[in-house]
């Protein structure tokens, strides 16, 4: 089992339900204590979890019983709340992206390694058993070697459902940085780092209008491309094509298909963390569905937690985040520029997860 995580989370927003959900099932993972700007919002989070206090965020960070910090805030706040968990002495595990920037995201990695933390960093979907079954797929030779990936994502916008959708039409959001962790840190873990990136962008409307709630009919500015396009070099060599829109109505394709010399993978929605892998050999007409093979049966967003109960380096990880951070942004200057641009960052390939419950992992 390891030593438990004595956990205390910062934010109780709409996300924090599901991690809440996740932590209560994981023995691993022990809940102290809750904290937010809005204190009756964090009361009402936890009601349903007996034993769990509500502090503000100075009193949790000076919580001795806490030794690791949830990062649930806003993505203009992760770094500040990160670098007063790492200042505490406690390891941080952070909604997604690792930071607003990566500048900032490299401070939080430089002052972890100083005071001699860990860094988590969302998304562990890949933990599940989709991305991982499809990797054990590519390691052990099924496709032969990799030649190329593509990651779809399209939607008319996030407008037409959500009540407040200005962030993600301002600086910091749009398609890429909203839903470009979950499809990177799948390429990343199945394909390994990226060396370079080529990228294009645009817009198509200067303004958009909200569909649902209170606010229904204001428009609101957007300030951000809401389609962006690019080529990923990865360092093995292989090519990923991705497509990230909020302009595109539909589309039929696969979230994530893995192309290589032998045969092809249909890889499931990368923020999921189960679903069906398809291979389809060279020579055969149809995918078949391969059985589940790898990954945390289950699982729920927090299951990156389990690895600071071992006191492994998160597979979930701060490396990681900061290099699928540095690919957004590098796409975005490329796109900018009209020019290549090299990733600044690599990464250790994360790890692989075995196959089992997360309620029982070690």
């Amino acid at each position: 089992m390891g030593q438990p995580v004595n956990l205390g989370i910062v934010g109780c927003g709409a996300i924090s339900a599901q991690y809440l959900q996740t932590i209560d099932r994981l023995p691993q993972v022990n809940l102290v204590a809750v904290a937010d700007l809005d204190l009756d919002r964090a009361r009402e989070a936890v009601r349903p979890y007996a034993g769990v206090e509500v502090l503000s965020v100075p009193d949790l960070m000076a919580d001795a019983r806490i030794d690791t910090v949830l990062n649930l805030t806003i993505p203009a706040a992760h770094a500040e709340i990160a670098l007063q968990a790492i200042a505490a002495g406690k390891h941080v595990y952070c909604e997604k992206p690792l930071a607003a920037t990566g500048a900032d995201a490299r401070r939080v990695l430089e002052a972890a390694a100083e005071a001699g933390v860990r860094v988590g960093c969302a998304p562990d979907t890949v933990l599940g058993t989709g991305t991982q079954t499809a990797r054990v797929a590519i390691d052990d030779g099924l496709i032969g070697r990799p030649v190329a990936a593509t990651a779809t994502m399209l939607t008319p916008g996030h407008e037409r459902w959500h009540p407040n959708p200005d962030f993600y039409y301002v600086p910091g959001g749009g398609p890429l940085l909203d839903m470009g962790p979950y499809y990177i840190s799948s390429l990343v873990t199945l394909l390994g780092p990226v060396a370079t990136v080529i990228g294009a962008a645009g817009r198509t409307r200067a303004k958009r209008t909200i569909g649902k709630g209170p606010r229904q009919g204001e428009e609101i500015p957007v300030l951000v491309d809401t389609h962006v396009t690019g080529v990923l070099v990865h360092e093995s060599g292989a090519l990923s094509t991705l497509v990230m829109s909020f302009d595109a109505v539909a589309t039929k394709a696969p979230n994530i298909e893995v192309h290589g010399e032998l045969g092809s993978l249909v890889v499931p929605d990368p923020n999921h963390f189960d679903g069906t892998v398809l291979l389809t050999r060279l020579g055969e007409k149809d995918a078949a569905p391969l059985p589940v093979s790898a990954g945390y049966e289950e699982a729920g967003r927090g299951v990156g937690l389990i690895d600071f109960a071992f006191g492994r380096e998160p597979r979930a990880g701060g490396t990681l985040g900061i290099h699928v951070l540095d690919i957004m942004e590098s796409l975005l200057a490329s796109a900018k520029s009209g020019r290549s641009v090299d990733v600044e960052s690599t990464c250790e390939r994360p790890a692989p997860v075995a196959l089992g419950n997360s309620a029982a992992a070690g």
